[in-house]
């Protein structure tokens, strides 16, 4: 077998060159329907012909490139093109290049696969401009919802017009969805997006499941007065309210195994200095791989804040939605995975994802598996993303087996 150093080196030059396709100068920033996106998705196009596959764009303007024309059965492996705002070059990213980076070494040593192999560069994940995530692998699943086509961005420009001058076509995202029934599965190779295994020294992990997550705006009404004038005892403080409930927050994610709970935002409205704060607007963010979990965690905590508004003799919104289910990797798959870690000379590592991916939404129509390589420090969304080649060469090892033995 030949040496997986060359091709992950050739992965980290194009996760390089990608990174210089960016609607902002400074940092990298590539939203869909984007000239940048544009530009980033004819390179990739480039590099999937230069690997024999045979490629094409769908009705959003995902890249899909295909090896195995003719062969019955067909195994997904991709990721997306898109970011965030000052994002790191790797998210996303390497999981298509990996793909690519695997059919180039299978074809230069002369092996083939008993099944076509589709890679697939999601033009739109993250939802920057339009709050639509997993627009790409959402039309690939026969998942779009065409009210979403009236969406606005900040410019006013509807998703429909940004499809069209995308070289995409509207009226055909719901009939460019795959037929579930020819597919063997879905994998994807991803930045781990968080510490664990660099804290446990293993260049990769299993992914067994992505977690649940339910989102949403809390909201404390209390009174503002003057800072000098009221006397601690009758005052109704917003700000006080909220800052109780962050902790609770806090205290109860850390009661509970495998939970993560996040306020990201909150708001001081009209505050001053010398003004006790009569309203807070917080964030919440509440995810676990097991759904009842995580709707005992939110009733607990709503319990909590309905208890503190009521002590503090504040008013009281939960603005809190039903979130998005939870997703399990496929058994079968994810065993196959396990296996091609091992036979690499890897220990096997399973973790479970605290953050979204494609594979979420693939898992609606065909059984999905993931791998994760480690990022340093755990950093993601963050121009301070970095993977060692080494890391990627086991990642390449790893998929190049696994393409192996999952047909």
């Amino acid at each position: 077998m030949t040496d997986s150093k060359a091709y992950a080196a050739a992965v980290l030059r194009r996760c390089d060159e990608l990174a210089a396709f960016s609607e902002e100068e400074d940092r990298l920033t590539r939203r869909f329907a984007t000239p940048a996106l544009g530009r980033a998705g004819e390179a990739v196009r480039r590099w999937m012909e230069a690997a024999g596959l045979a490629v094409r764009r769908d009705a959003i303007g995902n890249v899909i490139g295909r090896l195995g024309e003719n062969a019955r059965r067909t195994l997904l492996i991709g990721s997306h093109l898109d970011t965030v705002r000052d994002a790191g070059r790797y998210d996303g990213m390497l999981g298509v290049l990996v793909a690519i980076g695997c059919l180039e070494r299978l074809r230069d040593e002369g092996l083939s696969l008993p099944y076509a192999v589709e890679v697939l560069a999601f033009a739109d994940e993250e939802g920057v401009r339009y709050g639509t995530r997993y627009l790409g692998s959402g039309v690939v699943a026969g998942r779009f919802d065409p009210a979403d086509l009236d969406r606005r961005d900040s410019g006013g420009v509807t998703l429909a017009d940004a499809v069209s001058e995308f070289g995409g076509d509207p009226d055909g995202l719901a009939e460019a969805h795959l037929e579930p029934a020819d597919l063997i599965g879905y994998y994807e190779v991803h930045i781990e997006q968080g510490p664990v295994l660099e804290a446990g020294g293993v260049p990769l992990g299993v992914v067994t499941a992505i977690a649940g997550q339910t989102g949403g705006r809390v909201v404390f009404n209390g009174e503002a007065g003057h800072a000098g004038t009221v006397p601690m005892a009758l005052r109704r403080d917003a700000l006080g309210a909220a800052a109780e409930f962050v902790t609770a927050v806090e205290t109860v994610a850390r009661g509970e195994d495998g939970v993560v709970a996040t306020v990201g935002e909150l708001e001081v409205q009209d505050g001053a200095r010398n003004v006790i704060p009569g309203r807070v607007v917080l964030s919440l963010d509440v995810r676990h791989a097991d759904d009842a979990v995580r709707r005992s965690v939110l009733t607990r905590l709503h319990e909590r804040a309905v208890s503190i508004a009521e002590t503090r003799g504040v008013a009281f919104g939960w603005q809190v939605g039903p979130g998005t289910p939870s997703v399990g990797c496929s058994a079968e798959l994810t065993e196959l995975v396990a296996e091609a870690v091992v036979s690499c000379g890897h220990p096997v590592l399973r973790l479970t994802s605290g953050a979204g991916h494609d594979a979420a939404m693939l898992a609606t129509i065909t059984p999905v598996a993931m791998l994760f390589v480690r990022c340093a420090g755990g950093v993601s969304h963050n121009p301070a993303e970095s993977v060692t080649v080494d890391d990627v060469a086991a990642a390449i090892d790893v998929t190049t087996r696994f393409l192996e033995i999952v047909g």
